[in-house]
């Protein structure tokens, strides 16, 4: 069996709603200061990483979530590889997962104005979808059809939810547990086969 390309994976920069514990899913909301150092810290990981691999940023595949939030991290770590900032791809696939009629809430918020369905998440967060919105299954099925599109090494960014779901499908983290990981900003996560290697 042929192995399966080397992703390079960046959750998005910090945003004004996750510094607010606010759900985002699908809106478009833009890095703030900080998550845009966060950004250029990651093109200084993987500048290092290719470095140290004797490898050369321009022989790898980019990718994006649509998001505004993905896309500026993008730009912001190719500009630190010294590559230009618009040559990448973006992928539908990527976006966020969505939290429907949630997005803009936070938990608190929830916990008051939707309890029963808050209660029902809490107790089995891998098969529950959100009014409007998609479960982590749902998300992780597309990661797998994404994943199984790469033909080369990839660098990709994109978001907490989707981080989870790759690594459910790629057998590092069991369902039940993905979606309690956190996947923190500023960090570079490598995925080679099954194994996950992190660098901060």
């Amino acid at each position: 069996m042929t192995a399966k390309p080397t992703v390079y994976y960046l959750r998005h920069g910090e945003t004004d709603w996750n510094v607010g514990g606010r759900l985002q899913g699908r809106r478009d909301i833009p890095l703030n200061a900080r998550g845009r150092g966060q950004a250029i810290h990651c093109g200084e990981i993987l500048r290092d990483l290719f470095a140290r691999d004797g490898r050369d940023p321009a022989n790898l595949d980019y990718v994006s979530s649509p998001l505004g939030r993905a896309t500026e991290t993008m730009e912001l770590a190719r500009t630190e590889l010294g590559l230009p900032a618009s040559g990448y791809a973006l992928d539908e696939r990527l976006a966020e997962l969505s939290f429907g009629d949630w997005e803009g809430f936070t938990i608190k918020q929830l916990h008051e104005h939707d309890p029963v369905h808050i209660s029902q998440r809490e107790h089995d967060k891998w098969h529950f979808v959100p009014p409007g919105g998609e479960s982590y299954k749902m998300v992780s099925a597309r990661m797998a059809q994404w994943h199984a599109s790469l033909t080369r090494d990839t660098v990709a960014t994109a978001h907490g939810g989707t981080a989870r779901g790759l690594m459910a499908h790629l057998g590092i983290a069991k369902p039940a547990a993905a979606p309690l990981l956190d996947i923190a900003q500023g960090v570079v996560y490598v995925f080679q086969g099954d194994k996950m290697t992190r660098y901060a």
